[in-house]
C-alpha cells in the first residue's frame, strides 16, 4: 500500500464550511482569507490558491460575481479578469521565478470544469523537470513547498 502524508488537509476537511458554499464568493467578511487561501478580492475579480495545486503557486482567478459563463460577464469584469490574470502570473514571475505557465478556463463539466457555476481561470507556474517520474510512474504529485509557505510569500504581492 502507497501512503501519502498530507496533514494540511485536515483543517479542510474539518472546516465548516457547508457543501452548498461556492468557494469562488468571498462574501464581505475578509477574516477568513488566510484560512480560505485568498489572496485579493477587488471589486470585479479575486485571486486565490488553488487548495489541490497541480504545482507550487497554481492559482486561481475569478471575477467576484458568481456567473457561470463568460458571456455573462459585462465587458468591465471580463477586462478586469483578465487584467488579474496578467498581473497574478507577473507576481507569480518575480516571486517563483517559473519557467513559463499554464493558463486556462474550463468551461462546463465535460470540458474539465470542477466548480462549473463559477467560472475562474487557473494559472499553474512550470518548471523544466516539475513533471518527473513521481508523477509519470506513481500517479503523486509532489508539491515542495508547504501550501500556507507559498500563500505568505504572494500575499504581500497583491496587498
Amino acid at each position: 500500500m502507497d501512503v501519502l502524508w498530507a496533514p494540511w488537509r485536515m483543517e479542510y476537511i474539518l472546516s465548516s464550511d457547508s457543501p452548498g458554499d461556492c468557494i469562488f464568493c468571498p462574501g464581505e467578511d475578509r477574516s477568513r482569507d488566510e484560512e480560505r487561501l485568498i489572496l485579493s478580492v477587488g471589486p470585479r475579480t479575486m485571486v486565490m490558491m488553488n487548495r489541490y495545486p497541480y504545482n507550487n503557486g497554481h492559482l486561481l482567478v475569478a471575477p467576484v460575481r458568481h456567473v457561470s459563463d463568460l458571456d455573462l460577464l459585462s465587458s468591465d469584469e471580463l477586462l478586469d479578469l483578465l487584467g488579474s490574470v496578467r498581473k497574478a502570473a507577473g507576481i507569480l514571475r518575480k516571486e517563483m521565478n517559473p519557467e513559463g505557465f499554464n493558463v486556462g478556463l474550463n468551461l462546463g463539466r465535460v470540458a474539465g470544469a470542477g466548480v462549473e457555476e463559477h467560472i475562474h481561470f487557473h494559472i499553474v507556474p512550470r518548471w523544466g523537470g516539475d513533471t518527473n517520474f513521481m508523477t509519470v510512474l506513481g500517479d503523486v504529485r509532489v508539491i515542495p513547498e508547504h501550501i500556507r509557505d507559498t500563500y505568505k510569500k504572494l500575499r504581500i504581492h497583491f496587498q
